[in-house]
């Protein structure tokens, strides 16, 4: 397939950058209101994390059954449909008055948030491939921003307008993101007409073709895990050894978007031919800070665990530039499916994390949690190693 003429400005990567992480916010905002959404709607607190369970369960499912559109249907209009589908949602949750009605909105704003998912490969459509990387980490570093701040300002909003503003706000938001869109977005109609059963089923066909691909879902699949165990544990070692409340919580989060600093530097050493040293480093970095942690709580060391966590977030979203340009790079026609197989692996590979992180946190304490997470980075780079032995692309 030829390049398509249309060349991406650096303003429409700002834009870009900003919907992405605007879009995905939505994900998490119901994290942050588990509490008096539940109350209000009388949703029974054995249930309570049903709530924010659905809600990525169907971001899971629109990973799997809707950016594989990408390579079958006009992109253009595949985001705009989710966008307004995605607003439909929001407005839904705000007015809903029961718990039923509720759970049905918040799997929808799951599923119907992947349009950033589907806005990133359409990207690489018009980038020169020796700039992909930078382009990724600049997007990508506005996405990883949403979903850092998504938690602290819901509970911002929350405390002066109460929960159903959050997401009101937000559908006035996504209407504004609609409207620049429509504007801005260029055109892309893949070459081809897949059946939608095939295009599926081919998913798993780009996973046993692309050694790449496989590698770098385990690269990223192990470390996103060892990420969200850190990050659903963190919350309640705060509160149980520094004593901190709801408000402080949320600043110590603020913590992890700093992260998100890391994005653009990573695409830019993954261009330069550095990914390979930028993997390596990242799964050291992240499996070094987690057991530190574990020295830094237990001597009741606050800032430097604050720090522990930047750097720690910096090293996972590192590896995530890199991991996405590598598997942009596959096969242009195929970019949506090798985003779907790769991100929905990787979901779910930071879903069991989330699940890991609360048992171990009960069961050991931080100590747990810290030692298991560099216990999972050490397998990581064992992995890493054999990957790079078999001749594995950057």
């Amino acid at each position: 397939m030829s390049q398509p003429p249309f060349q991406l400005s650096s303003w429409l990567v700002v834009v870009f950058a900003a919907v992405c992480g605007m879009t995905v916010a939505n994900i998490y905002y119901a994290q942050a209101l588990i509490g008096p959404i539940t109350h209000d709607l009388d949703i029974p607190p054995t249930w309570a994390g049903t709530v924010v369970t659905l809600t990525q369960l169907g971001y899971g499912a629109g990973l799997f059954l809707i950016v594989p559109l990408a390579d079958r249907m006009e992109n253009r209009r595949l985001i705009l449909l989710t966008v307004m589908a995605l607003i439909l949602s929001l407005v839904g949750s705000s007015l809903s008055h029961a718990a039923a009605p509720f759970m049905l909105c918040a799997f929808a704003i799951g599923l119907c948030s992947v349009g950033s998912q589907i806005l990133l490969p359409l990207a690489m459509h018009f980038v020169a491939p020796e700039r992909r990387g930078q382009i990724i980490g600049n997007i990508m570093g506005g996405l990883l921003t949403g979903i850092m701040l998504a938690r602290p300002l819901a509970n911002a909003i929350a405390a002066a307008l109460g929960w159903r503003a959050v997401f009101g706000l937000s559908a006035g938001a996504m209407a504004l993101i609609g409207g620049i869109l429509w504007r801005v977005l260029p055109t892309y109609r893949p070459e081809g007409q897949i059946r939608y059963g095939d295009l599926l089923r081919s998913i798993g066909q780009l996973v046993v073709r692309h050694k790449t691909l496989r590698y770098r879902i385990l690269y990223h699949g192990i470390l996103f895990a060892v990420f969200n165990m850190f990050w659903t544990a963190v919350p309640l070692m705060l509160h149980d050894r520094f004593g901190l409340g709801q408000g402080k919580i949320a600043l110590f989060s603020l913590a992890g978007a700093g992260g998100a600093l890391a994005a653009p530097l990573a695409g830019r050493w993954a261009d330069r031919g550095h990914a390979r040293a930028a993997t390596r480093g990242a799964v050291i970095g992240v499996g070094l800070m987690s057991f530190c942690t574990g020295l830094t709580v237990d001597s009741g060391w606050l800032l430097l665990t604050a720090m522990l966590a930047l750097l720690l977030d910096a090293g996972v979203q590192t590896n995530q530039i890199v991991s996405q340009r590598a598997v942009y790079n596959l096969d242009n026609a195929a970019r949506g499916r090798l985003n779907a197989a790769y991100m929905t692996a990787v979901f779910m590979a930071g879903a069991a994390g989330s699940l890991g992180g609360g048992a171990l946190y009960s069961h050991l304490g931080w100590q747990g949690v810290s030692l298991v997470s560099a216990l999972l980075c050490g397998i990581d780079l064992v992995v890493l190693f054999i990957g790079f032995r078999r001749g594995v692309r950057d």
